[in-house]
């Protein structure tokens, strides 16, 4: 009822505000898109960067590290930019300074070095990652409607073009500090071309402590089982996105410039997964989808570490893709709708735990490879998809 009260409001609208409102949507999206292209570029090339300095999986993992310790520093920095100057204002500058960073990485002769382009990789990130985020849910209120599974779909698209970029790159030849500057002066000039559009925040401001203790003061254990399974989630794609190149040139053995193909078959299922995914919850419902979707990682991953080659290993790679796709979009609806909390502490406090997978999927792979080896390492993250499964089915709060 409330979805076609929010389709009559707007087909009463007259035609420059529905223009307006389409150009501020995609504004928006542009900068979403841009921001995965940057990091999608960085994932790209991690297999020719770390042979060309010579790092192993264990060192591989310590360095990585590296980017989810500035975003995680950098969080309340952030928070307190935003809250002060607004998210345009500091998306204007965020981003070419994230691009700008991103050049760093492709030009890091040591490992030292490489650390420290990540660090600050990972800082102008977090910068974009609060900015870009906020004008998302100012253009969903603009529109009195759910539009957000978009926005991250338009970021997934970019994965997907960063991934085919970093293949025909590696397929040239091309050295990834050209191809990071080509990068970066794209994203520039997307976000010159854009950022007018971009809406100055509405939004009500919460201070850094306010918002850190209402979420420890209400966490519950609903709460934190839609954390831990947003934990798996995105161990899975962390682990996906550093090391599925790795995968596919150290396990698979491709030939070079073929490297890019499995985080490829990865990034396009997850970009479907998105855009179909509502239509999906809507037919079937969410805990049925979330179930699949766990069993989807095991399979694919499984799959790609029994039968370690080309077309199975793609395959695999193409399973774990719609499989990680809808579950951090279905966790934060979730959370966001239950009654026993407020549904802004309880969005912080899942999100937070949820990130924690993001940063310590990839440092698991490094250092579980240099015990024992790559392949097992992603049989620890395919038992993390059974977990998704076995969790959702367990939680009643999931419809």
């Amino acid at each position: 009822m409330a979805t076609n009260s929010a389709t009559s409001i707007e087909k009463s609208l007259s035609p420059q505000l529905q223009k307006t409102k389409i150009r501020v949507r995609f504004a928006v999206a542009i900068f979403y898109f841009f921001q995965g292209l940057c990091f999608a570029s960085w994932a790209s090339r991690i297999p020719y960067i770390k042979s060309t300095i010579g790092i192993t999986d264990g060192q591989m993992g310590s360095i990585l590290l590296a980017l989810p310790a500035g975003q995680l520093i950098t969080m309340p920095i952030s928070a307190y930019l935003v809250d002060k100057y607004g998210s345009k204002n500091v998306l204007k500058f965020g981003l070419p300074l994230y691009a700008i960073a991103l050049t760093f990485l492709g030009l890091a002769p040591t490992k030292l070095l490489l650390s420290l382009g990540l660090f600050i990789f990972g800082v102008f990130g977090n910068f974009c990652n609060i900015s870009v985020n906020t004008q998302g849910v100012n253009a969903e209120r603009m529109y009195h409607r759910p539009i957000m599974a978009t926005f991250h779909g338009a970021w997934s698209i970019a994965g997907f073009t960063g991934a085919i970029i970093g293949l025909l790159m590696s397929k040239f030849t091309i050295v990834p500090e050209i191809h990071f500057w080509i990068i970066a002066i794209l994203s520039i000039i997307g976000m010159l071309m854009n950022v007018k559009y971009l809406m100055q925040d509405g939004i009500k401001k919460i201070t850094a402590n306010k918002e850190k203790k209402s979420m420890l003061a209400n966490m519950d254990s609903t709460i934190i089982q839609l954390g831990v399974i947003g934990f798996f989630a995105m161990a899975c794609e962390g682990a996906m996105f550093d090391w599925s190149g790795v995968y596919f040139k150290e396990i698979v053995k491709v030939k070079q410039g073929w490297e890019s193909v499995g985080y490829a078959c990865f990034m396009v299922m997850m970009a479907t997964g998105r855009f179909v995914g509502d239509k999906v919850v809507a037919k079937f419902g969410r805990k049925k989808l979330m179930q699949v979707c766990g069993v989807l990682i095991m399979i694919g991953l499984l799959v790609a570490v029994i039968f370690p080659y080309f077309l199975s290993a793609s395959f695999g790679f193409i399973l774990v893709g719609f499989g990680v796709s809808t579950n951090i979009p279905n966790v934060y609806s979730v959370a966001g709708n239950q009654t026993k909390i407020p549904s802004s502490a309880a969005l912080a406090a899942v999100s937070s735990i949820s990130y924690l997978g993001f940063l310590m999927g990839p440092p698991l792979i490094g250092y579980t490879s240099q015990l024992f080896n790559l392949r097992l390492s992603y049989t620890i993250i395919a038992i993390f998809g059974l977990c998704i499964t076995i969790m959702v089915t367990r939680l009643k709060v999931i419809k």
